[in-house]
């Protein structure tokens, strides 16, 4: 039972964080058997080698697989610690500078408003998976949340919920309803995200549709990005018509919660 539940473990650890895994394994190797206090030893040794693992080794060691962490800056952010502390903060350099340049754009034009980002990839090896996704996988594609604006029409920083995911600008009684199809059809994943939002928060606050727009825009406006997913109603309510603006397909999920877009 204990070589199941180290292996559960490790198991978590990999998906989460990609690293986790091999810290853990770490751990359970240094500290010996007979170790007074064994468990409480791992943890703390575990606790500390994944905090040089992730803010210090990885950083260094990503450049030698192409990728390397988002900048943060004046006008880009993370939506939570989660996303740093988890490595889900890689990206090809070339996306890193385009993050930036729309970002500062953007900021400069809506009062210092920060773009902020969620998953993007993990520091290592093409195709290894960053679940839940389904692509996130080779260092091109990086998910951002929506703009959303106080009950003054001001646009905020804060977003409806704490992962950043799960909390939807649905579709209206006259808007289509591509989330309903793709339900019928079987897909029953396509509206998964509502479990990982960690909790709703800030019910204050309401999607702004034009500065969204604007930032879609701005993103399909740079040459080096290839792609842009958004669900379909949010699509034609914000009258995007660049052909870098796209649907993702029934197989994955739906994206009225976040933007998702990606390099050529």
């Amino acid at each position: 039972m204990k070589i199941l539940i180290k292996i559960i473990i490790f198991g978590l650890l990999t998906i989460i964080t990609q690293i986790g895994g091999i810290v853990f394994l770490l751990a359970i190797l240094l500290v010996k058997k007979n170790t007074e206090k064994r468990k409480l030893k791992r943890v703390g040794l575990f606790t500390g080698l994944y905090l040089i693992a992730t803010f210090i080794i990885v950083p260094n060691i990503a450049p030698l697989f192409g990728r390397e962490k988002i900048k943060e800056s004046e006008f880009v952010q993370a939506h939570s610690l989660f996303y740093k502390l988890a490595n889900r903060n890689y990206v090809r350099p070339e996306l890193n500078k385009s993050i930036e340049k729309i970002a500062t754009e953007f900021g400069q034009k809506h009062n210092g408003i920060k773009m902020a980002y969620l998953d993007a990839n993990f520091p290592f090896i093409n195709k290894f998976p960053l679940l839940p996704h389904l692509s996130h996988n080779d260092g091109k594609k990086i998910d951002i949340s929506l703009i959303y604006q106080n009950a003054n029409g001001e646009l905020t920083e804060k977003k409806p919920s704490i992962s950043g995911y799960g909390a939807y600008e649905g579709p209206t009684e006259k808007e289509f309803d591509q989330i309903e199809v793709c339900k019928k059809r079987g897909d029953w994943q396509y509206d998964f995200p509502k479990y990982l939002t960690l909790g709703t928060i800030n019910n204050e606050i309401e999607f702004s549709q034009k500065a969204t727009r604007d930032l879609a825009n701005l993103i399909v406006k740079q040459n080096e990005i290839g792609k842009l997913f958004i669900e379909p109603h949010l699509k034609n309510r914000m009258n995007l018509t660049n052909r870098k603006v796209r649907y993702h397909g029934c197989q994955a999920v739906r994206h009225d919660d976040h933007i998702h877009f990606q390099l050529k």
